[in-house]
């Protein structure tokens, strides 16, 4: 009975503490739960817990936190979240990731990548890296390169790597079957006719000519008798649709220029909608992903499957990912790297992964952030602050504590000499840096701003300081032997002080999404000189200031993270 007793008193407890007021009705779930012996006689047990509630109302919240800390609760196990996907079968699921390669990739293409790649693991499927190479006007190898270097940063392990280009010949056979289909055909129309007539809503004369003067037209596309712009491949749409991608949209175009992998092989290239139709057919993508921005393209991407007669996947969407006031169209960055605005694809204020990685974002924050939005066409365009917060969670255990001050102001602390060790982590075993102090010491010109003669501070982890005397270029001080003082100061030894610069980034664009010429801060001053010894890259934590990435080590210059 006693034991019965303990249980019921501990869970009344909690209800009551967690709700205000226990509920018998809540609190005999739990105790039947942990004690099934209480069934036998649910009168008598129910009766108990009325008398424990009656006793344990008169309780404050302090006297019950006081009564709860006898006794061991087990802890909320939290759900994991997992990316549930329509009509999956575990072992079967295949997803792609298909970048362009036409510029640096962002944190909206790490979001992308993301939920395909952990799609996939969640059902121990598989996903296809597949570059969308189709326009060679604006494509190269040296975005392949920075795409596959970003997804290896990240983390993201895919199981085959796949160009759209290197399936051309397959992909011009399937226009062919929309043509002879009489779903399809070649226009020769001027661009203003074509424009023209999708805006009255009428069908193009091109459409009505017969298969045989399609695939005619077709060849001469392939073989070089029309140039750029003289023909397109259309497919037939419906013109009076309101959905203007079904007003006979382009599948194929001729583009001259020379394919960074495909060299001079092919002059017809197809659009974006024929392009991965045919790819995920050939693939066997049974859950391509893509963002709400292509909302409008999914009626054609479903009617070309249904023409050319393949299996349709199950198509899902998500919201595009971006941070506010940061850049991350190739229209608005590109610009910018010319005009020297930024220092490149790698400056620390844009959402490029090389930028984020300059700027000591960690990896593994990325994927947080990311898979924590999870497939949701909720718009979405948080500020850095979300991202960073959850890179301060992962660096806090992890990074070397040292002292830097911004703005050096001289401060002279008579009789002072001193041999200190200070822990390089305030918590964690991460060892310690020791030297030889003098009175010789520098803070930073706002803490010497604040401090008043006859005030009493403290230099962090060093010793007790009055302030004597504050001149224009120095600051007086002698020790004292107060125990308790409130106010802590970081500080330099000028025996063990190195100068060096922080980066501080800022919104690159400002609420008008114009360039924001103040976007960059620079922090200079001392910091330990051991500083010097830091590791290419490494993150530490500047106490009071933040976390920051060496990001030049031969001048001590570091990146302001978060």
């Amino acid at each position: 009975m006693k034991k019965l007793q303990n249980i019921i008193k501990k869970h009344v407890l909690k209800n009551a503490y967690d709700y205000g007021k226990a509920d018998a009705g809540a609190v005999v779930g739990k105790v039947i739960a942990e004690f099934p012996d209480a069934r036998k006689d649910m009168k008598k047990t129910m009766e108990l817990i009325s008398k424990t509630i009656e006793e344990v109302s008169i309780l404050s919240k302090g006297g019950m936190e006081k009564e709860m800390k006898k006794y061991k609760y087990a802890k909320k196990k939290e759900k994991k979240k997992e990316l549930e996907l329509p009509n999956a079968i575990e072992g079967e699921v295949v997803t792609r990731f298909p970048p362009e390669p036409s510029g640096y990739p962002h944190i909206g293409h790490a979001k992308a990548a993301w939920l395909n790649y952990a799609a996939a693991k969640t059902y121990v499927g598989e996903m296809v890296l597949r570059f969308d190479d189709t326009n060679p006007e604006k494509e190269s190898e040296e975005y392949v390169d920075a795409i596959k270097k970003g997804l290896t940063w990240l983390g993201i392990k895919w199981k085959k790597e796949t160009y759209t280009s290197d399936n051309m010949s397959r992909i011009y056979k399937f226009i062919e079957k929309l043509l002879g289909k009489n779903k399809a055909y070649v226009c020769i129309c001027s661009q203003e006719r074509i424009s023209e007539r999708r805006r009255d809503g009428k069908a193009c004369m091109c459409r009505n000519v017969v298969v045989e003067e399609k695939m005619k037209r077709w060849k001469n596309m392939l073989n070089g008798k029309y140039k750029p712009g003289d023909a397109i491949v259309r497919f037939v749409g419906d013109m009076k649709s309101l959905n203007t991608v079904m007003l006979d949209p382009t599948l194929a175009r001729i583009i001259e220029a020379k394919h960074f992998r495909q060299n001079k092989k092919y002059r017809v290239w197809p659009s974006y909608d024929m392009a991965v139709v045919a790819l995920d057919h050939l693939e066997g993508i049974t859950h391509p992903m893509r963002s709400k921005e292509y909302e409008l393209r999914d009626e054609l991407y479903y009617a070309l499957f249904d023409t050319l007669d393949f299996k349709k996947p199950n198509l899902i969407e998500f919201s595009r990912l971006a941070i506010k006031n940061a850049p991350v169209s190739k229209r608005l960055i590109t610009p910018m790297v010319k005009d020297g605005k930024v220092f490149g694809w790698d400056d620390p204020r844009l959402p490029t992964l090389e930028g984020l990685r300059r700027r000591g974002v960690l990896p593994e924050a990325i994927k947080h952030f990311v898979l924590s939005l999870g497939i949701s066409k909720s718009e979405s365009e948080p500020g850095w602050e979300l991202l960073l917060a959850e890179n301060r969670k992962l660096l806090d255990p992890i990074s070397n504590h040292y002292f830097f001050v911004r703005n050096p102001a001289a401060l002279v602390v008579k009789n002072l000499k001193k041999k200190v060790k200070m822990p390089l982590h305030p918590k964690k075993k991460l060892g310690f840096r020791e030297f030889t102090v003098d009175e010789n010491i520098y803070i930073s010109a706002d803490d010497a701003k604040n401090l008043k003669e006859g005030e009493v501070f403290r230099l962090k982890d060093l010793c007790n300081v009055k302030l004597l005397k504050k001149y224009e270029s120095k600051l007086l001080g002698e020790l004292v032997e107060d125990s308790m003082v409130p106010k802590k100061i970081q500080w330099v030894a000028d025996k063990w002080k190195s100068r060096c610069t922080v980066l501080i980034p800022h919104d690159l664009l400002d609420e008008k999404g114009i360039y924001n010429p103040k976007s960059l801060g620079i922090a200079e001053g001392y910091c330990e000189k051991g500083c010097e010894k830091l590791s290419d890259n490494e993150i530490i934590q500047f106490e009071r200031f933040g976390f920051c990435r060496l990001d030049k080590k031969e001048k001590l210059q570091f990146v302001f993270s978060c």
